[in-house]
Parts: structure tokens; sequence; C-alpha cells
């Protein structure tokens, strides 16, 4: 939770960045958002140049409409985030197991915790799905003119429920969903790859101190983070689906009612391939300590549990 808090400002800019909020639109600050939406960090000069203006967006926003506007949506974001560790952690502990017993003489693999992480992906987003679509509109939900105070669409999250509820019934809480199934692939890899790489230095030493050390400490953050980075890429491109189609329906639109290879269309033959990497940069300095902080905990938590 405490990661949550403290990157919530660049989870706004990386939500903004991924929905159409910039579309049109050329940004206030001296870099150009659509260059960021179209043009992922590809280089070391580009990738200086994003992070400077992710910084100029952070810089903007507090400026034109306030710096609470930097952690809208943390309310949702706060009350999905305990049931959705719970249940993402709950159920890939379990299923592992399961799963060993049921098909591998109780022994565990790649493919063991592969198909374990897949199983806790599923449940877990099918579980959560609302709070990310009013973590979402909230966050998408901007102060048009900060000077005179002019209100925005949503006074709160309550407010957004209820407006949601009316407008698009219990399956606007669900959209978005189908993307977020596109991402469990590669959230599996990166629990295979967090299993896997935390064995090496275990592998190298007989001391139980060390390994602890191993597990939660400096080497399980590098690991960690390292997989984050790694899986951060493809991923992002579910992510900016699911962003999309969690938008609020705009009046007498029909963008809350298409799909997901439809809208995975229309952003590549209008915005083309750079807008499925949208806010690339936010999401990788958010991603990276948040991976790091949620795995060491969890093995910490483990072994705490285990004595």
């Amino acid at each position: 939770m405490t990661a949550t808090l403290f990157t919530s400002p660049l989870d706004v800019v990386k939500t903004r960045l991924q929905s159409t909020f910039y579309n049109g639109r050329t940004s206030s600050t001296n870099g150009n958002t659509n260059n960021l939406i179209r043009h992922p960090a590809i280089s070391p000069r580009s990738a200086l140049l994003h992070m400077k203006d992710t910084f100029s967006i952070l810089a903007s926003i507090t400026r034109n409409e306030g710096w609470a506007t930097l952690f809208r949506g943390l309310t949702p974001n706060l009350a999905g985030f305990v049931p959705a560790s719970a249940i993402k952690f709950f159920v890939y502990g379990n299923s592992k197991e399961l799963l060993a017993a049921r098909f591998n003489s109780g022994k565990q693999n790649s493919w063991i915790h592969f198909g374990a992480a897949a199983t806790a992906g599923l449940v877990t987003s099918t579980a959560t799905n609302p709070f990310w679509v009013i973590k979402t509109r909230l966050q998408l939900d901007r102060l048009q003119d900060g000077k005179t105070g002019q209100a925005r669409r949503y006074q709160g999250s309550i407010d957004c429920i209820r407006q949601t509820l009316r407008q698009e019934g219990i399956r606007g809480f669900y959209r978005g969903l189908a993307a977020s199934y596109l991402g469990i692939a590669e959230s599996a890899l990166q629990w295979v790859l967090y299993e896997r790489l935390k064995t090496l230095p275990v592998a190298a030493t007989d001391d139980s101190q060390t390994q602890l050390l191993s597990s939660t400490g400096s080497s399980g953050i590098l690991q960690s983070s390292s997989e984050a980075a790694a899986a951060g890429f493809s991923k992002l491109v579910a992510a900016v689906l699911r962003t999309r189609l969690r938008e609020a329906p705009q009046h007498q639109s029909t963008s809350s009612r298409i799909g997901l290879w439809t809208c995975l269309r229309t952003i590549v033959q209008q915005e083309g391939l750079g807008a499925l990497y949208g806010g690339l940069t936010p999401h990788l300095l958010r991603v990276v300590p948040s991976a790091a902080i949620m795995f060491s905990v969890y093995e910490a938590t483990l072994r705490i549990m285990a004595q």
C-alpha cells in the first residue's frame, strides 16, 4: 500500500498517456505528449527526453488542476489493493501445491509455477476489475478550468460508482476485463522468472541466514526489479487496451461498446503501433519499485510464518 501511495502521481500520468486524454492536444509543457504516445523510449536519448516530459506533465497537472489531481483514483486503488494482493497470493500459493500434487508427483517446476500464476491472475482480474474501472475513470476526469474551479464529471468514488451503474449497469464495472486476461501470460511469466531467479543465490550457499537475505534483501530486490522491467514492455500493450476500454463513455458515443480487437485495430490504424506503448516511461518508473517491494514482502512473510 505504501508503494501504491507514493507512486500514485506516476500512475495518473501513465493512465492519461495510455488513454485518449492527449489525443489531438499539444502539451502545455515543452514536450509534445503525442510523441510520448507514439514513440516509446528505444534509445538512451529518447529515454531521457521521455523522462523529462514525464516530470513536465507532472508539473503541468499540478499547475493547472492542483496537486490533489495527482492522487485521483487513490481511494479505489487502495481499496482494491488489499483484496487483489490477498487473492493473488492465496490462489497462487495453493494452486502451485495442488497442481504439483496432481500433475507432477508433488514436485514444482516452471510449468507448475506458470499454471498457478495464470490461475491466480484469472481469479484476481475477475474479482477486482470494478476497482480498476473506477480508478481509471477518476484519473481521467480532467478539471477543464483550474482557475474557475469548474466541476469535474465525478465528485468522487461513490459518485463515479453511481453514474457508472446508472448509465452502463453492472457490465460497466467489467470494462477492459478481456484486456486484463490478455496480460495474464506476461504476469505468469514474471512469477516463473521470480521463482527461478530466487533459487540461484540460494544454491550457492548452505547458510540459512544468507538464504534469507538473498530472498528478502538486496538480491531479492534486484531480481524482482529486473523481472518487472522485462515484463513491463509486453504487459504495457494490455494495459493500454484496458485503459482505453475503461474510459467513461462520452455523450452520443459508441466507444464504450467496442470490443477488445476492435479497440486494438482502431489504435493501430489511427495512431500507429507506438500508441500501444503509451506511458512507457512512467509505467517503468512505477512498476519496478512496486514489484521489488511486493516480492520482497511476500518472501519475508512466508519465511516468518514458517518459523
